[in-house]
Order: C-alpha cells, then structure tokens, then sequence
C-alpha cells in the first residue's frame, strides 16, 4: 500500500466514536519526508480531555471491561492483535508517512512489534495470580492485584505506536481504561489502531484517543480528577510537570520513561572489533538516533580508538539516506524542523567547544522540503561537552577516549541520565565486575540494545522510574490489595 492511496483520521475517538474537539480546532500533521501538510487533525483541550475520561472512568465503574473474565479478556486483546496485524500494510504506511520512518522499519520493526506486544500480554490475562500471607490459623488474608482505573497515557513521536502497545497492553489487560495523548506531530496510526480496538470488542469508553498539544492535553490528563494513574514516555523536563501535576490533583501515581544518554563501553580485549563497530553504528543512527536507548556515547579505550573509529565511519560513509517509503533507504527524515534545528546546534556547540567532527554535520536533500541530516561523528570529545550530557535525539555520535577500563566507568556513570550501557570484553570476570557498577536500568554485553519482552524496560535518575515490557510492567496498571479474614473458632 502507498501512502497516497491512505485513508486518514484526523478525529479524536472518544467513547467509541469519532469526534471534533469541542472548540472545532484543528492543527496541521506534516509529511517529514517533504514538509507537506497530510491533514488537519483536532486540536483537542481540556474539555475534551475532560469528556474522554469521564466516559473512561462510566466504562472502569459499570465493569463492561474490569469485571470480565480474564479468558474474555485475552480472546479480545488477541482479536485486537490480529487487527492490526491484518492493517500492518497500511499502518506501516501511515506511519512512514507521519514520522519519516523507512518503510522498511515500520514494516519489519514497528507494527509486528506492536503486534507481538499486545499478544503477549494478552497471553497472560489468565495469569495474572495472587498470594496469601502466612498468618496465624484463625486468620485468612491474601493479597491480590487491582486494576487502578483510569490510566492517561502521554506516548512520544519517535515509535507512536509500538510505545503505545507499551502501555495499552498491560493496562488493558489488567482491566483498566486508558486515555491516550498521541504526540501532536504523529497521531495518525493510533487514530486508526483506536477504531480497530473497537471492532476487536474493546468496549466503548476503554480505550480513548485525544489528540493535541501538550499544553492543553497533556496538562488537562496530569490534572484531572478521574485519571488514577498516568505513563510518560518522553524528556524529563516533560516529565517533571506531570509530577507537578500529579502534586497538585490527587496524587495519581506516574510511571516515567525520560530518555537517557547511554553509553557504549568498548574495552580494549574485545575479539570481535567488526561486530562492536558495526553495533556502535546502527546502535545510535537506528531512526535518525531518535530513540531514548541510543548509543549516543561510545566510550573507547584509547588503544583501539582510532581503529574502532576508522571501521564505524566506514559504515556510516555507506549508509542510504532518503525518501522513506523507498525499500532501500536505510535512515529517514527527522521528525520537524525544529527537531532538526535543533540537532544542528547541537552540532555546531560540539565543534565549538573542542570536539572533532569525523564525518556529517550537515543538512542534507533540503531541495525535497523534507529534513534530513547526516549521520555524524564527533571524535576526542569530553563527557563535560553538552554533545556527550544532552539528550540530542538526533544521528550524532561522541566518541570519548578512556585511558583504561575503570576510567571508561566512570565516564559511563558521570551522566544525569541511566537508562542503559553496553560493555564489549571478552574477560567474564570483567564483565560481571562492571556490568554490576554500571549504574543503567539494562546493561548488554557484547551486544548493543539486545531485548525482547521477557525482561523490563527503564532507568534511573532523570532516565524515570516505571518499567515497561515484562510482567513487571502488569505492576504498574495495579496496585496491591489485602484482604484479612478472620476465621470462627
């Protein structure tokens, strides 16, 4: 399917249905492939905001989703899987369309991730067990995890929506209600996703999309009263206002993913230098580097450095920059202009204070109307330079020279983020050592970004403090209940 045979919503789906922000507002969606406007999507506020988590909180309390069984539960959340995967086409095109995505990611990485992540929840909506306390013989208390109600929802631009599955499967299959703030730049495929929960037999009122800005939606979802519970992907600066926001309404609990600053540690000993070049590359220009794990920070001892160095700017210098919904391109467009304005300051500070550029820097096919930027390389850096501190969200790499290995440490944990780090050696006692100081909520050895659903998401430090993926993330959607009963004598 081709992006220009699309069937677009650019409405917020509240209730089961369609809808116009109440003000009639609207505001443009843009291509990032060419800065050509795709729609006009509705501007949402906090009387919208307001409406969808009313009908939220009618859906949690009359238990047309919270009371079912468990199986029904599953049989649905699989039916809701099985949708999108049946649209993956165009999904995948929406997507591309929407973010600047090769097609060749969101067809083989986004939507069967997505898919896989609903799927896998579902699995275990019968699953999902209780204990009991050892208490004295005149007493039975067990304890039991609840859904906490109404879950707002805020998901980022880079994966809108795989992060979106983040959260919609284990707090859907934990019984709550969710509403969704999709990032004002990429509602479009959670737009659609919304319709096909409902023909899934998600019931009316469960799942809500209210597209719009994060000064009207965002702040109207951290502050309402009916939203027990809201899950952030994005900067820490957002972050910190929705625990504001929290502060200042009732307390609802936030579950934060606030991006990182991860480093990429190859000590000396590693064997295989090809593979850890090849890793370091792809690890931080995978998506143009707009991802919260990339490996922003290659962290090298100084005596492969130059060979380490040599072998990643081989590759980078092949890597097919272009169109995206061209199968061969490799890496996309940014997501907007100030994105990318952005990336380049970023650029231009990194040569001021110092830093050697070994490739990139520069804008690149700006005659299409879209924005692109080169992969690029910043060499002899410093971990005090705002390239190695800042999340620059962009196709930047720092490389930082470390004379041994407790100094790469050190470099690695001197950073406000701890989200994750990767650690290339091939001595095991060295691995467990550092592996276990690294301060990072995932720490890979000999690989960069390995994962899959078994195991959690998240960091430390301005990095947040939710977990994503696992059964860990069920946690997250419940709150632990105990029940004490005292048994006749």
């Amino acid at each position: 399917m081709t992006s220009n045979n699309l069937t677009v919503r650019n409405l917020a789906f509240i209730n089961g249905n369609y809808t116009a922000a109440v003000t009639g507002k609207v505001y443009p969606v843009h291509n990032p492939a060419d800065g050509t406007v795709i729609t006009e999507v509705s501007a949402c506020d906090a009387i919208d905001v307001r409406c969808a988590a009313q009908h939220a909180r009618a859906a949690f309390d009359d238990g047309r989703w919270s009371s079912l069984r468990p199986s029904d539960k599953k049989k649905r959340m699989l039916a809701f899987a099985d949708l999108i995967e049946a649209n993956a086409a165009e999904l995948a095109a929406l997507e591309t369309r929407n973010t600047g995505k090769p097609i060749r990611d969101t067809e083989t990485v986004d939507i069967p991730k997505s898919v896989n992540m609903l799927r896998w929840y579902a699995e275990a909506a019968d699953k999902i067990y209780g204990g009991v306390a050892p208490t004295a013989p005149s007493v039975h208390a067990f304890i039991s995890r609840e859904p906490l109600g109404v879950i707002g929802a805020v998901i980022p631009w880079n994966f809108p929506l795989y992060l979106a599955a983040y959260k919609l499967g284990p707090a859907l299959v934990t019984g709550n209600s969710i509403v969704i703030k999709p990032a004002d730049q990429t509602p479009l495929s959670l737009l659609r996703v919304a319709e096909l929960a409902s023909l899934a037999g998600i019931p009316d009122g469960v799942l809500n999309v209210v597209p719009g800005s994060g000064e009207s939606v965002g702040q109207a979802l951290g502050l309402d009263p009916d939203v027990d519970a809201l899950a952030f992907t994005g900067s820490p600066q957002v972050a910190k206002r929705f625990l504001a926001y929290a502060a200042e309404s009732n307390m609802k609990k936030v579950m934060i993913e606030g991006g990182g600053k991860c480093a990429n540690i190859v000590l000396a000993d590693v064997e295989d230098l090809d593979r850890a070049a090849f890793d370091a590359a792809w690890g931080v220009f995978f998506n143009n580097g707009q991802v919260c794990s990339a490996g922003s920070r290659l962290v090298v001892e100084e005596s492969i450095a130059d060979q380490l160095i040599e072998k990643i700017r081989n590759l980078t210098a092949n890597i097919r920059v272009g169109d995206p919904s061209d199968p061969a391109t490799e890496i996309g467009a940014i997501i907007d202009e100030r994105h990318l304005n952005n990336i380049e300051r970023f650029v231009r500070g990194g040569e001021s204070d110092g830093a050697i550029l070994v490739c990139g820097g520069k804008r690149l096919l700006e005659h299409t109307g879209g924005w692109y930027f080169e992969p690029t390389i910043f060499d002899h850096a410093r971990n005090d330079m705002d390239i190695a501190r800042d999340e620059i969200f962009g196709p930047v790499l720092t490389v930082i020279r470390a004379g041994d290995a407790e100094e790469a440490i050190d470099i690695a944990n001197d950073s406000q983020f701890a989200l994750g780090a990767a650690l290339w050696t091939q001595d095991v006692t060295k691995a467990l050592k550092y592996a276990k100081q690294l301060r990072a909520g995932q720490v890979w050895v000999n690989n960069y970004d390995g994962s899959d659903l078994t195991v959690p998401w998240g960091g430390f430090r301005l990095s947040g403090t939710g977990r994503d993926k696992s059964l860990e993330a069920l946690n997250e959607y419940t709150g632990s209940k105990a029940t004490w009963i005292e048994v006749a004598r």
